[in-house]
């Protein structure tokens, strides 16, 4: 037992300092601690297989790319990669402390071995603290995927099609997400969609139009072929009524409470039939196959802000806090309690954000939406690499109380790649022409409606070729924050600063 140390004194430092200097190096290079404490083959071993283990991990980040999502997406291999961080730690941690027993100085007294051992310790925590971090951030997004993804054979959906999970894009052109706000906050009956939008997204370039479909419209339509034509031929509305006359229970955000209850099961079974009748009806009213839903929980969507640490907006208009618009007459209305001044790049949390989203008293329907884009627009802007990166427990949390959707987990390798093209790609906001085609909402044009959603989701080369030449004009140019009704504007043009002039 004497015979090994007594061939490796000569290659221990001759004091404490250098000591500890040689265990930071051998920290940061493992294997350099045995190469320097006399234990060469083995130092070569260990440092051969570090540098092999990074190597191989940036190759495949770097050429297998969709291997690394697919694993970032798949519970099973989430609990893989937990357990390979963790014995790599126990790993790094054993090879740190060995590698100190090697080249601390043979005759340190008990102060200089209580001191390196000290030391040792800290550095052991050093490597150990972000390793733990590491490890309860794989398990957030195992928690994240596992809650709100479930897999195709295991969620009920009346509406999914079955998709080619290995390239689930090659016969879809384009992807058309309904986004659904769902207002179930306390002193509401059951859940109100006040917010529907449809995402619809270029699947090679990542360009995306997003349209934006206002709560009040009646006679929301369904396909031939659905059951639900069968009960409303006319669209969603009650004729005894009288066709002029504003009926709440069959407004579009009053689908997803009121169908289910009249006709549960009518669509086949599901594990969310309100967004399964809204796929179906929203779809119709906009001339597209709607593929997924996304619904957001109003409270959730706020916590996941703060999870960002906020996000920035440029606020063009005093935009009410609170408030309740009662009707003409009725003077029972509730004053807002407080307004968001007009201001650029203002940053808000969760709540301030919410308000700045939803809030409607004075203003119009349109607005309101267009101040819901801006706000996704900024969300995806906030969630840098950086920011996620160290953020993402507080975000995966947030997620959870966030999101439900229909989007099974096979396929979500391909939506991470598709979201990093949205991310770098033109999002435009399509607009209906509210004027023309849905003035008062009780008798929406839905066809002249489906004529500009046509146009807005031709590939980017044939609309191009469809838009006419500018003519020759010596008056002044309309501003791009202002488009003619019908037309797309890109979203960055709508939501930049341009406060109104009074």
């Amino acid at each position: 037992m004497g015979r090994p140390a007594g061939r490796h004194r000569a290659h221990r430092a001759r004091t404490v300092p250098r000591a500890l200097g040689l265990t930071v190096i051998s920290a940061l290079i493992p294997g350099s601690g045995f190469v320097m404490g006399g234990r060469a083959k083995l130092g070569a071993f260990v440092m051969t297989l570090a540098i092999g283990l990074c190597g191989l991990g940036v190759l495949a980040v770097v050429t297998r790319r969709e291997q690394v999502l697919a694993v970032a997406v798949n519970p099973n291999d989430l609990l893989v990669a937990t357990g390979a961080l963790i014995f790599l730690a126990i790993c790094w941690i054993t090879i740190i402390i060995s590698s100190h027993r090697l080249i601390r100085p043979a005759t340190a007294g008990p102060f200089g071995r209580a001191f390196g051992s000290a030391f040792v310790g800290l550095v052991c925590f050093a490597i150990a603290a972000p390793m733990a971090v590491a490890t309860q951030s794989v398990m957030a997004q195992r928690d994240l995927v596992s809650s709100v993804f479930a897999s195709e054979g295991k969620s009920k959906s009346a509406t999914r099609e079955k998709v080619d999970k290995k390239d689930p894009w090659a016969k879809r052109p384009r992807l058309n997400i309904l986004l659904l706000g769902a207002d179930d906050g306390a002193g509401r009956e059951g859940t109100r969609t006040d917010t529907v939008m449809v995402a619809s997204i270029d699947t090679r370039t990542g360009d995306t139009a997003l349209i934006s479909l206002s709560r009040n419209w009646m006679r929301m339509p369904f396909p031939k072929d659905s059951p639900l034509h069968d009960e409303y031929p006319n669209g969603f509305w009650d004729p005894s009524l009288g066709s002029d006359v504003e009926q709440q229970e069959y407004y579009l955000d009053a689908m997803y409470r009121n169908i289910p209850e009249l006709h549960h099961g009518i669509l086949g079974e599901s594990d969310n039939e309100g967004a399964d009748v809204l796929k179906v009806s929203v779809g119709e009213a906009l001339g597209l196959k709607l593929h997924y839903y996304m619904q957001v929980n109003l409270e959730g969507f706020r916590a996941m802000i703060d999870a960002l640490g906020g996000i920035k907006l440029n606020v063009n208009y005093r935009v009410p806090i609170g408030g309740d618009y009662r009707g003409p007459g009725s003077g029972d209305d509730v004053l807002p309690h407080d307004y968001i001044e007009p201001g650029p790049n203002q940053k808000m949390l969760g709540a301030r954000a919410l308000w700045f989203a939803r809030g409607r008293y004075g203003l119009t329907d349109t607005s309101r939406q267009e101040r819901q884009r801006c706000t996704i627009q900024a969300i995806v802007s906030a969630a840098d690499p950086g920011n996620v990166v160290t953020k993402y427990q507080a975000i995966a949390k947030a997620g959870k109380q966030l999101l439900r959707t229909d989007i099974p987990v096979e396929v979500l390798p391909a939506f991470v790649e598709l979201g990093l093209k949205v991310k770098n790609a033109k999002v435009v906001n399509v607009d209906l022409d509210k004027k023309k085609n849905f003035p008062n909402g009780r008798n929406p044009d839905y066809e002249a409606m489906q004529e500009l959603v046509e146009k807005a989701t031709q590939p980017r080369t044939k609309q191009a070729a469809a838009t006419p030449k500018p003519t020759t004009s010596t008056s002044k140019p309309k501003p791009a924050t202002t488009p003619t009704p019908g037309e797309q504007q890109d979203l960055k043009d709508a939501c930049a600063y341009h406060p109104d002039e009074e």
